[in-house]
C-alpha cells in the first residue's frame, strides 16, 4: 500500500515550525523557516560557521526535508548523502 504524499499532523508541524529547512553543509544542523522570514536565516551556521543552506543551488527551489540529499523539483544533489559517517536518508 502507497504511503500518502502528506499527512495532516505533517502540515500542522509546519505551520508552527517552518514550512521550509535549511542545514549546514559541514554539520548538519537545522532551522526550519517560512518564507516571509526567509531573511532571518543566516547564510553561515551559528554552530560551526559552514554554508547554511535553504534553497537547492540549481534551481532556488526550498526544501521541506531537513533530511534532503536531493532536489524534490529537479533532482539536482544538495548535499551528500552521508553525516559523520552514517547515511542521512534512507536509499
Amino acid at each position: 500500500m502507497a504511503k500518502p504524499k502528506t499527512n495532516w499532523i505533517r502540515e500542522e508541524r509546519r505551520k508552527v515550525l517552518g514550512d521550509w529547512a535549511a542545514f549546514c553543509v559541514r554539520c548538519g544542523a537545522v532551522r526550519r523557516w517560512f518564507e516571509e522570514l526567509e531573511h532571518e536565516v543566516p547564510a553561515a551556521c551559528t554552530q560551526c560557521g559552514g554554508e547554511m543552506r535553504r534553497r537547492c543551488p540549481a534551481c532556488t527551489a526550498p526544501f521541506s526535508s531537513a533530511f534532503a540529499v536531493e532536489c524534490e523539483e529537479c533532482d539536482a544533489p544538495l548535499r551528500p548523502n552521508e553525516l559523520f559517517g552514517s547515511p542521512i536518508h534512507k536509499t
